[in-house]
C-alpha cells in the first residue's frame, strides 16, 4: 500500500475505531491494492474509481461490512452479496466478523471489486423499481393539520420521501405509525433524511 493513496482522514477514522478496527484496515488494503481513490463520505472509507463510489467500509454492531453501491449489478457466483434492508433494491454487503474471514477470500473480494469497477467503467445503471407505497392516513392527517410540515416533506428528495413512508408504515398500530411521524417532524422541517 502506497501511503500517497491513503487518505490521512482514513487514518483517523481507523485510530478512532473502537469495534472492527483490524478488518477494516484489511478491508482497505485490499481496497487501495486495487488503485481505487480513498476518501471519508459520509463518515466511512468510501472507495471511488474516476469519482464514482465503488464501495464503503461500514462498521455495525454485529459485523463489519463492505458495500457495493451498484451491488445489484454484481454477478455473485460465491453468493456473498446480502441485501441491506428488504427494500434495497441496488447495494449489497459482504459481511465479516474477523480479519480471518477477509484475508481468507481476498482474491475473491479482488473480483468482485474488479467488476464492480468494470460495471462503472461500462456506465451501467440500475433500473430502480418505483415501488410507491400508499402514504399512511396518519401522515396524511398530519399534514392536513400542519401544512408547513406537508410542504416540508413535499421538498425532499423522492428517495427520502419513500425512506420516510417506507418508516411510517411498517407499524401494524395507528397509534405506533404516529409515534414515529411526531418523532421524524423535526428532521423533515429542517429538510433531512430519516438517516441523515
Amino acid at each position: 500500500m502506497n501511503a500517497k493513496e491513503m487518505n490521512p482522514q482514513v487514518d483517523v477514522y481507523l485510530n478512532r475505531a473502537v469495534k472492527w478496527r483490524e478488518e477494516m484496515k484489511e478491508l482497505r488494503k485490499l481496497l487501495l491494492g486495487c488503485l481505487l481513490t480513498e476518501e471519508l463520505k459520509w463518515g466511512k472509507p468510501c472507495y471511488s474509481f474516476k469519482g464514482k463510489n465503488i464501495a464503503i467500509i461500514q462498521g455495525f454492531k454485529q459485523y463489519c461490512a463492505l458495500l457495493f453501491f451498484k451491488g445489484a449489478l454484481l454477478k455473485d457466483p460465491d453468493h456473498i452479496l446480502v441485501k441491506t434492508g428488504v427494500n434495497t433494491q441496488v447495494g449489497r454487503q459482504i459481511r465479516f466478523t474477523t480479519p480471518a474471514e477477509i484475508i481468507n477470500i481476498s482474491s475473491i473480494l479482488k473480483a468482485y471489486i474488479d467488476e464492480a469497477v468494470e460495471v462503472e467503467k461500462s456506465g451501467l445503471k440500475v433500473i430502480v423499481e418505483q415501488q410507491p407505497k400508499p402514504i399512511p392516513e396518519e401522515l396524511k392527517k398530519k399534514f392536513d393539520d400542519d401544512l408547513s410540515f406537508k410542504t416540508a416533506f413535499e421538498a425532499l428528495t423522492p428517495g427520502r420521501q419513500r425512506a420516510y413512508i417506507f418508516h411510517f408504515s411498517a407499524p401494524k398500530q395507528s397509534k405506533t405509525k404516529e409515534i414515529r411521524i411526531e418523532k421524524c417532524m423535526p428532521k423533515i422541517l429542517a429538510g433531512k433524511g430519516l438517516m441523515d
